[in-house]
């Protein structure tokens, strides 16, 4: 049975959502993995889909981990950024986005607060919900933890080693603790940007798009402005629901930014960058 994940919920109705997390895995030699996409998704868009099961082909073929779960991480109503639709329509989009889906899930928790919340602490909600409440999944030779791990795309490497924009003790946090799989994208030097951040190579896997796939919200909101047809690019029942709702229909609109020129600051930590953040 899936999850009853709305975007008009509140953090009172809310519970941590598991009916697509495997809780057992038959290789004791492997390490269960759960993957987090944090972003906008302002739409969610195929190639935000297509992250996860790249990803896992990835971690199957690459390493010892085993992929046991995925989940949907979007960002709070308190993240400006212009295009941002209200997280209550992010939520619901990505519930429609991955209702065929047996492994990808959307967890609305950070979405749910009234304030930003940064990467790290919403990847720590996700280690503390299925490491400590549910202890992991169980092995052949016993329960084992899950390695939480982040999901993105190549820009997001290339902002981490972008002075100014992250602050550095979440850099080191995040791929300390947790790592990241990172999918590369055309236009984006990925030697050039883990230069700098050696520290934590054995902590970063980066990923071959072996199918060159560009589609980005970012476009999907100016096709939206232009009256131009959005279909195949997002699944088709979140472009039915963008249709319902008159989402994107001109720039800022169903926005929860109304000052367009409001960003982070930076050394703020800002999450997935655009890949993600969409």
């Amino acid at each position: 049975m899936a999850d009853d994940v709305r975007g008009d919920m509140t953090l009172d109705e809310y519970e941590f959502p598991t009916s697509r997390l495997r809780r057992r895995i038959e290789d004791p030699e492997r390490t269960p993995l759960v993957l987090i996409a944090c972003g906008s998704f302002s739409p969610i868009t195929f190639l935000h889909l297509r992250m996860f099961e790249m990803a896992a082909d990835y971690a199957r073929f690459n390493t010892q981990f085993e992929v046991v779960g995925a989940y949907l991480s979007c960002v709070g109503d308190a993240y400006k950024k212009t295009g941002l639709v209200k997280a209550e329509h992010r939520i619901n989009m990505c519930t429609l986005a991955v209702q065929q889906s047996s492994w990808i899930s959307v967890d609305p928790w950070e979405a749910l607060h009234s304030e930003y919340l940064e990467t790290a602490k919403v990847l720590d909600h996700f280690d503390h919900e299925i490491n400590e409440v549910i202890g992991g999944v169980e092995t052949p030779v016993g329960k084992k933890k899950c390695r939480i791990a982040l999901l993105a795309g190549a820009d997001l490497i290339q902002t981490m080693s972008t002075p100014g924009v992250w602050a550095d003790k979440d850099i080191d946090y995040i791929l300390r603790n947790f790592g990241a799989f990172i999918v590369e994208r055309t236009g984006t030097d990925i030697d050039e940007a883990l230069s700098t951040l050696q520290a934590w190579k054995d902590n970063i896997w980066v990923i071959q798009q072996l199918v060159q796939n560009d589609i980005s919200s970012t476009k999907i909101r100016l096709f939206r402005r232009r009256d131009m047809s959005i279909r195949y690019l997002v699944p088709e029942q979140v472009v039915n629901y963008i249709e319902m709702h008159n989402l994107y229909d001109e720039d800022g609109a169903a926005s929860t930014n109304s000052d367009k020129g409001k960003e982070k600051k930076a050394g703020e930590s800002s999450g997935v960058a655009s890949s993600s953040k969409g």
